[in-house]
């Protein structure tokens, strides 16, 4: 990774901001467990009002020498704060407290530097630290912020800082243009899925909600599971057989939080295009979590701006085994279309119910009934049984086939055009009513 991580837990001071409005305001839970994500040691937790903002240090001078004695009395190693501070903010704390200063944007980037795995994942990873980093480059080199002048002081043209800008610029250049083929390569793979009339399911939520746990129970996989924030970062595929309908592609994606950084959002555009591409969305929601209708409606602003928040989903309320009184089962539409599936992914109850809502959102346009087929029509008759989309086989008077057939429509539409058949009028003649 470009950006050595610290050793160990760091002794931290958490601050964080009370009183502001609802738009912008953060959850102090979630900070304190973005922090233990991290791996930071909480020594102190600050609540300083929002009404006392100022522009050189975001909070009041006051607070600024309290906090000050605070860091030299319990020898804090970091400053975290639940907000976001300009560089200068940034400098000016760390000058008055003598300690690094971080804010939260920087803290879920340490946090998904952590998680990375794969090599693209690292790479969505670095290209977000050298973003957010790049504005903040002069707080290493004030010593060389500018050329100077006089016997022992002229430099050789570029200062130390012009040039960390400059290979900056070059790194954050070569990085996309390696997404941008990681990007090529997967909607190479999405097209190829699509050719085989493969549907594709993404699991999308707040962050913890327990998407690879419910991945993991669905397709038998090991993916990392964890109950921690941003468990998950890089994306994984899964084919999985639903009885109903045939295979379909599942993936589990990065979880989303309440102002993700937009730097995330941009970095991970390759990722996320995963979610944004799929057929159906599973939104898993934490069911025991009280700020869940907070996190839903954070989850709706991120699929916003990836463009995929009009793609047909269906809620799934995870972690039933928390709750007393609720079994799992499907509620429904006025028109009996599956809107949400309560289960419980840990304990493995539910899930014969989420399968049957899943194909009944995906099946929607399934031709399901008995067709009869001549004997010239024997190829035509074997496709049908290698894709498995005949139920039952029986023979009329005149020897013709009479197959109970259930196949997505647009399958059969292939199936038949590719025997050089009209598929309207095939079905139109074939069809035992």
């Amino acid at each position: 990774m470009f950006f050595e991580r610290h050793e160990g837990g760091e002794r931290a001071i958490l601050v964080h901001l009370e009183g502001q409005d609802s738009e912008a305001s953060e959850d102090p839970q979630e900070f304190q467990e973005l922090a233990m994500s991290a791996g930071a040691d909480m020594v102190a937790f600050f609540s300083v009002p929002s009404s006392r903002l100022t522009a050189k240090f975001l909070i009041g001078s006051g607070k600024v020498e309290e906090l000050r004695d605070q860091v030299k009395a319990i020898e804090a190693d970091l400053v975290i704060f639940n907000h976001t501070l300009t560089p200068s903010q940034e400098r000016n704390l760390e000058r008055a407290f003598e300690c690094r200063v971080l804010d939260r944007t920087g803290l879920i980037l340490d946090i998904f530097a952590q998680r990375a795995r794969t090599h693209e994942g690292k790479l969505q990873v670095e290209l977000a630290q050298l973003d957010h980093m790049s504005t903040r480059l002069v707080r290493g080199w004030t010593h060389l912020e500018r050329q100077k002048g006089g016997i022992g002081l002229r430099g050789p043209g570029e200062t130390q800082l012009e040039t960390d800008r400059r290979l900056l610029r070059v790194r954050i250049r070569q990085i996309k243009q390696k997404l941008e083929k990681v990007r090529s390569q997967r909607e190479q793979a999405r097209r190829g899925r699509r050719r085989a009339d493969i549907p594709s399911v993404s699991l999308v939520g707040y962050t913890n909600a327990g998407k690879s746990t419910l991945f993991n129970t669905l397709t038998t996989s090991e993916v990392y599971a964890a109950d921690q924030l941003f468990a998950t970062l890089d994306p994984t595929l899964r084919r999985l057989q639903l009885d109903d309908l045939g295979p379909i592609v599942l993936a589990d994606t990065v979880g989303f939080i309440r102002h993700l950084p937009h730097k995330l959002v941009e970095a991970f555009r390759a990722t996320l295009e995963e979610s944004s591409n799929s057929d159906l969305l599973l939104h898993v929601i934490d069911a025991h979590e009280p700020e869940r209708m907070a996190q839903i409606e954070q989850v709706q602003n991120v699929l916003k701006e990836i463009g995929a928040h009009e793609l047909p989903m269906l809620e799934v309320y995870n972690k039933l085994d928390l709750l007393d009184g609720v079994e799992p089962q499907i509620q429904r539409d006025a028109d009996g279309r599956p809107l949400r599936v309560w289960l419980s992914a840990r304990e493995g109850r539910g899930l014969e119910l989420l399968r049957q809502a899943v194909a009944e959102l995906l099946g929607e346009d399934l031709f399901v009934a008995t067709l009869q087929l001549p004997q010239r029509l024997g190829r035509l008759r074997a496709q049908f049984f290698a894709l498995g989309a005949v139920q039952s086989e029986g023979h009329d008077e005149q020897g013709h086939s009479l197959l109970a057939v259930r196949i997505p429509r647009v399958e059969l539409n292939r199936l038949v055009s590719r025997e050089g058949l009209e598929p309207q009028t095939f079905i139109e003649q074939h069809t035992l009513q």
